[in-house]
């Protein structure tokens, strides 16, 4: 009886990631994964924020979605930029950590200057693994930031790099006999193409607002290791469009609410909305919750060790029928600082 009960949940995974498959490669799913915790590392969907900070950010993360599906999305990235010829320093009394006093209370945002014009550079390694498809992407990325007044900043960014789709064939069985005979018994297929992507950043003491574009160019991905193919296996990158936007509000000395939004744009699909909301204390420990449209829930938590460490961990419940065969998403962030100039923990521009 559990036999049999195994049996049919594989089957169920097995057709499911069968119309993934086909729907992603047809160009008619998102083909870039999801982050829930985007509010802690915007530059992963946005390259204009390439040393917005006056330190190196590092960050890595490990996302497992849907676990318990069999071959359920897997991300995993590393990023890493900084800024060139940045000089920001500031001499006040917030500009280090008193014992009782907050480095990021009122008086700190009163004093918020924008920072010199300057360069950033950075690298992002990306691996996201959905049943038989596996995308890994390397990106280097630039970015230029000025000030537009005393108060708000604008910065504009590119990134360059490879993708590189490879298809398991070993976890297909092929039921059309017209697929590409060249598929069976191959192991691991690679499709590699160019990619781009490209941001414009504005953003002050109290807002941000961003726009960002990824696989700019569109390609054909196809799945063939033979020239006389009968049908080649594969199908489209299509451009991926971002927006957020977020704006700080001061609960006191010792609290920051931060909500905000990502809206999410692939066409021909409907246009995908993500709400966040993350309330931090002091800067040392935050929680946060989050909503995405026609797909669930999500809860936060993190916190910043000293001023070189910082950890975050969101857990996400969704409603929509995966419910029945999935314990939720799980996905976490850890950062390092290097080069920290404030003896303040969490970032000055993108909180």
């Amino acid at each position: 009886m559990a036999a049999t009960e195994n049996g049919k949940h594989r089957m169920k995974t097995y057709n499911f990631f069968i119309a993934a498959l086909l729907l992603c490669m047809s160009g008619f799913a998102q083909q870039k994964p999801h982050y829930t915790q985007y509010i802690l590392n915007q530059y992963i969907v946005n390259p204009a924020l390439t040393g917005i900070e006056n330190y190196v950010d590092i960050k890595l993360s490990h996302r497992m979605q849907w676990v318990g599906l069999l071959d359920a999305p897997v991300t995993t990235y590393f990023t890493i930029h900084g800024p060139i010829g940045k000089s920001d320093d500031k001499v006040t009394p917030t500009s280090f950590k008193p014992d009782g006093i907050n480095p990021r209370g009122k008086t700190y945002w009163d004093q918020y200057v924008t920072s010199s014009p300057h360069h950033g550079i950075g690298m992002q390694i990306i691996n996201d693994r959905t049943g038989p498809l596996n995308h890994f992407s390397v990106m280097g990325t630039y970015a230029y930031h000025i000030g537009l007044s005393t108060r708000t900043n604008l910065a504009a960014g590119f990134g360059a790099g490879i993708t590189n789709v490879s298809l398991d064939a070993n976890k297909i069985e092929f039921i059309d006999t017209q697929v590409d005979p060249s598929l069976y018994g191959s192991s691991v297929i690679n499709s590699v193409k160019f990619d781009a992507n490209a941001g414009l950043y504005l953003y002050s003491s109290t807002y941000f607002v961003g726009i960002s574009a990824q696989q700019l160019f569109p390609s054909k991905v196809s799945f063939s290791n033979s020239a006389n193919a009968v049908k080649k296996l594969g199908g489209k990158l299509v451009p991926h469009f971002f927006g957020t936007a977020g704006y700080r509000l001061s609960l006191g000395d010792d609290f920051n609410l931060i909500p905000s939004v990502m809206v999410k744009y692939i066409d021909p699909l409907p246009t995908q909305v993500e709400v966040n909301a993350k309330l931090q204390y002091l800067d040392q420990a935050w929680i946060g919750a989050g909503y995405r449209h026609k797909d669930g829930i999500s809860a936060m938590i993190g916190m910043n060790v000293s001023n070189i460490f910082n950890v975050g961990y969101s857990y996400d419940y969704t409603n929509s029928r995966l419910n029945n065969f999935t314990r939720g998403t799980h996905e976490i962030i850890v950062g390092f600082i290097i080069g920290n100039k404030y003896g303040d923990s969490c970032p000055r521009n993108v909180w």
